[in-house]
């Protein structure tokens, strides 16, 4: 039967009805209507509960751009060996690629593949029985609006489908106008887990380029937590409180974070990662910040956020994520682009306006592109923004009897290997699953000789029998106590200390902490041996019983009250909460000491504030940049040994990269033995321009040329077609002609060439013209 040409457009990406290891392929009247199939593959029954479409989070909505881990999985003891799995706008019949929402992305290529007609949907790689396969879905841009998510699957000659139910997935865009979202039922899991969050930060010139602000962009300390349902961080619709203000406006978590640890047993982990300056550096010259937490069923969600400086009161961050699933298991993986909000304390409309708060206060909201004419985001057909920056949740580790319903792949046990399990170097197969490594032994050596210690490791599982699962000892050197190889100081540019956190302790006593960030790591790419966080004890109300009130930690020392010599200084703290049985406080809420300053009448240097630091001295790529201070008393030269100036480096988005051409080639011989014809040269790219660079210039040349005139009467003959009479003489014997090359650029014009070989040179002086004969021509010239 025949088939029309516009009807070819139409073919179906058809359900593959898998019989064994024959695949029957069926037409259809759509595009890639996949999941419709026809006659010969076999009945079609609902899949029931048998079979299970699963997106990982078990989500309702979707955040556009975020990634997702789509799973589809057989109960025991079912199995299928085919399988199509496909996204489509809600409404739509896939008769054309726009009606397709997202992208899919292979995770194992051995197990799944694109459809070779159908590019939007993906399938098996090879028929076998199979329980479970995974893949990545990047969910559409915004606007998208609702969605579903399709499957069917093949088990023999009966094929499963399913319009509702466990098959198909309905989704519906997340609206970023209403308040967060919060968990619709209690968390089932058991035990706890252990994760990882990874923040990357896009936000730069080269992605937001509309005023950014050169000098002073960064990211501040991201503060959150994993935390029950009965404390909210922040939320969309929401009001900020006064931690989450000191953020937004001054990129200070202290505030925060003593408002999370007052929430006591609604907190598991409080989440925290140092501050980035400048905002963006590549991945090779600065980690992305991390930082380690855990849940439980109680404390199932996970909230952060980061001020993004300079800014009125903006911020990216997430609300309520829930990190259980509905089979009662933990997520294992979670990826989400970050968009910008305002956390409705300030009004500005730029980076760098001047402060103006927010009276009366006004709900959290994200930003938008049509805010203000003079922001930074705003796009006057009201564009979605480019996300700021993206957040990564790993599952590091599980502890404890685990209830999930839906049984362990290898992916959940590979998964629960811990960070010191996976050491760099240890090149362990992945089909052994080792527990944790033991503490080290005591060294071999007492002395400042150099010894041995040891530490060990069990095999829980190995996956493949063939495969031998050694490394279960490891050694390193060591020396004995108060020995210690003397090491270069690490030339690591550090930031001042961040202020004290409040005490762990609301009575007695307890720690806190203060951190610093690492300014600018070393050239030589070594890691920074200097502390960057330092715990003290800490004591407040010494007084326990319910006689005694609660008051809040010493504020810091007043300055002296001396300018010279001796003077008083004092600091001060607050009452809490009075005492539980209504006795009066006698905790002293004012604490005076003496200080001292120089000697008066003799000479001291004292200097200005540094000032801000100047602009880069390159426009792109590292420069250097420099701030500077004055002396604010007399001194003669060398009486202060203060510096007056600092430089640091200082990195901008990477310079142009022009292309870079080799030289030209000799031209070709000419194309035709007699009449008009050209010659042609070329050059190669040897380096392609990037970041802006401009494009590369033609790298083909041809030019015409003339040998002599044609003989009148004779037929012109192609030096492409035929040796000429010479080279069929009987001096001089030619190959024919072999196949032209592969074209040497895909597009915007390459070259070809073919070589016609000496085959029997003969004797006497037409010899000397045997030559071998090289050819060149143009090729795939249509543009890229």
């Amino acid at each position: 039967m025949g088939v029309r040409a516009g009807d070819a457009f139409r073919l179906c990406c058809l359900l593959s009805a898998v019989v064994l290891s024959a695949r029957a392929v069926a037409g259809s009247e759509g595009y890639c209507r996949s999941l419709r199939t026809q006659g010969r593959g076999g009945p079609r029954r609902d899949g029931h509960s048998e079979f299970r479409l699963r997106m990982e989070g078990d989500p309702d909505t979707y955040q556009p751009g975020s990634t997702y881990r789509v799973s589809l999985y057989a109960s025991s003891p079912s199995y299928f060996r085919g399988f199509t799995l496909i996204a489509l706008k809600e409404g739509r019949e896939g008769t054309s690629p726009d009606d397709y929402a997202g992208n899919f992305k292979i995770i194992d290529e051995g197990d799944t593949q694109f459809m070779t007609n159908c590019p939007h949907a993906v399938t098996e790689s090879i028929p076998r029985r199979r329980t479970r396969i995974q893949v990545f879905w990047t969910a559409p841009p915004p606007g998208t609006g609702c969605l579903i998510i399709k499957a069917s699957v093949v088990q023999r000659k009966i094929i499963s489908f399913q319009d509702e139910g466990s098959l198909t997935k309905r989704l519906c865009e997340k609206d970023p106008l209403r308040a967060t979202e919060k968990p619709l039922q209690d968390c089932c899991a058991c035990g706890t887990a252990k994760y990882r969050v990874t923040f990357y930060g896009n936000w730069s010139e080269k992605v937001h380029p509309k005023d950014y602000p050169r000098r002073a962009n960064h990211w501040s300390a991201l503060i959150g937590a994993s935390h029950s349902r009965n404390y909210v961080l922040w939320e969309y619709g929401g009001y900020a409180s006064e931690g989450v203000r000191q953020v937004a406006e001054l990129g200070s978590p202290v505030k925060m974070e003593e408002e999370i640890r007052q929430k006591g047993d609604d907190v598991m982990t409080v989440i925290k990662t140092k501050a980035q300056w400048p905002a963006w550096q590549p991945l090779n010259i600065r980690a992305a910040p991390s930082a380690e937490f855990s849940v439980d069923r109680a404390r199932h969600l996970m909230s952060f956020l980061t001020m993004l400086g300079p800014s009125p009161d903006w911020n990216v961050g997430v609300s309520g994520e829930n990190l259980c699933t509905r089979e009662c298991g933990w997520v294992q993986r979670l990826v989400k682009d970050l968009q910008p909000w305002d956390a409705g304390t300030d009004s500005g409309v730029t980076y760098e306006s001047p402060n103006k708060p927010t009276n009366p206060q006004e709900r959290i909201r994200p930003l938008t592109s049509l805010d203000h004419p003079q922001s930074p985001f705003y796009d006057p057909v009201g564009g979605p923004i480019m996300p700021l920056a993206r957040m990564v949740v790993e599952r590091i580790a599980r502890k404890g009897e685990q209830c999930n319903t839906v049984p362990d792949t290898v992916d959940d046990i590979v998964a629960d290997i811990t960070q010191e399990e996976m050491e760099e170097g240890d090149n362990t197969p992945e089909t052994c699953i080792y527990s944790n490594w033991s503490p080290w032994s005591a060294c071999s050596s007492s002395t400042c000789d150099k010894g041995r210690r040891m530490r060990q490791r069990m095999l829980k599982a190995q996956l493949d029998a063939s495969v031998p699962c050694l490394h279960t000892q490891d050694f390193e050197p060591c020396m004995g106590p108060g020995c210690r190889e003397t090491e270069e100081p690490s030339p690591c540019m550090l930031s001042e200390w961040i202020s004290w956190s409040p005490c762990s302790a609301s009575c007695g006593m307890g720690m806190r902490s203060r951190e610093r960030y690492i300014k600018q790591f070393p050239e030589d790419g070594s890691s920074c041996r200097e502390p960057t966080e330092e715990t003290e004890k800490c004591v407040v109300n010494e007084d326990c019983s319910p006689s005694s009130c609660i008051v809040t930690e010493w504020s810091d020392w007043e300055p002296c009250s001396a300018s010279c010599g001796v003077g008083m200084r004092k600091r001060v703290r607050m009452m809490k909460m009075s005492a539980s049985d209504g006795s009066l406080c006698r905790a002293e809420m004012e604490e005076v000491e003496k200080c001292m300053m120089p000697e008066c009448n003799v000479f001291s240097c004292m200097v200005s504030e540094w000032s801000e630091w100047g602009h880069c001295s390159v426009s792109c790529g590292v420069g250097m940049r420099i701030r500077r201070r004055m002396l604010k008393t007399p001194a003669l030269s060398g009486q202060c040994g203060e510096p007056l100036e600092e430089v640091e480096k200082c990195m901008l988005p990477d310079c142009p990269v022009e292309c870079m051409l080799s030289e030209w080639s000799d031209w070709s011989e000419c194309n035709k033995s007699c009449g008009k014809g050209h010659m042609i040269r070329s050059r190669m790219v040897k380096l392609e321009p990037q970041f802006g660079g401009a494009p590369c210039p033609k790298t083909v040349q041809r030019k015409k040329c003339k040998i002599r005139k044609c003989t009148p009467g004779r037929r012109r003959k192609s030096s492409k077609d035929t040796p000429s009479a010479e080279e069929g003489s009987s001096a001089c014997k030619m190959s024919p002609w072999s196949s032209w090359t592969d074209c040497t650029k895909h597009c915007g014009g390459g070259v070809q060439e073919r070589v016609m070989a000496v085959k029997k040179k003969g004797k006497g002086s037409q010899s000397k013209s045997c030559k071998r004969r090289r050819e060149i021509r143009v090729c795939n010239e249509h543009p890229c």
